[in-house]
């Protein structure tokens, strides 16, 4: 059994709770999907944890902002939580996940972050205009990407599935419940939510990111992006 575990996001108390359902699920093998560290109150241990399983990891735009915090695309906003995730990681660990492969295509499937052209621009919910470009040159069925923190499945005009298995440690559909999916041996998928206390893990990023963690603290609490 696979696990498709995505956007983490430091959030160590959300991790435990998918690892605990995936292995009782027998999920033996995992692709992390990138956006593991930054924003949460857990960073190091985060990716301590992650790197304890037999897993098949890419970079998010976030593991590029860790390894360089001046980049153009890093929000104002959220700049202050970058430069203070990027103190915490530490430069080598930063260093290390900036230098992941951005995708990958294992067993007939595409993985990547937001989609294939991109680590930032990523698929919507519903069927758009997009899909096209984002598809470009993809010659696989399945696309397997996050960052959006929505987790849906759809199927393209094209035939291609979509599959956004949502956050691990930050989901912004309304529902606090951390978010992973399973893929058994027959490529049957499982979407999965899974409680947490994510109150007590809002609060944890307020004391260890201070000023820094407001934004992400209250994306933990309200389940939403626009806060």
């Amino acid at each position: 059994m696979l696990a498709l575990l995505y956007d983490v996001h430091g959030n160590l108390p959300a991790l435990e709770a998918v690892l605990g359902d995936a292995g009782e699920a027998d999920a033996d093998r995992f692709v992390l999907g990138g956006d593991y560290a930054m924003f949460g109150a857990w960073p190091v241990e985060t990716v301590e944890r992650l790197r304890e399983l037999d897993a098949t990891w890419i970079r998010g735009n976030v593991e590029r902002w860790a390894a360089d915090p001046d980049a153009e695309d890093v929000p104002d906003v959220m700049r202050p939580a970058v430069v203070r995730g990027r103190e915490l990681l530490g430069d080598e660990r930063a260093g290390e996940l900036g230098g992941l492969p951005e995708q990958l295509v294992l067993d007939d499937v595409r993985y990547c972050h937001a989609s294939p052209v991109s680590d930032m621009r990523g698929f919507a919910a519903e069927a758009d205009d997009s899909d096209r470009e984002l598809l470009a040159g993809v010659a696989e069925q399945r696309v397997v990407f996050g960052h959006t923190h929505l987790q849906f499945v759809r199927t393209t005009d094209a035939g291609i599935e979509l599959v956004n298995p949502g956050s691990v440690g930050m989901p912004l559909d309304g529902d606090h419940r951390a978010a992973y999916a399973l893929v058994a041996d027959d490529g049957k998928l499982d979407m999965r939510r899974v409680d947490y206390d994510f109150q007590a893990s809002a609060d944890a990023v307020r004391e260890r990111l201070g000023d820094a963690g407001e934004i992400p603290a209250r994306r933990i609490e309200q389940a939403r992006f626009d806060v």
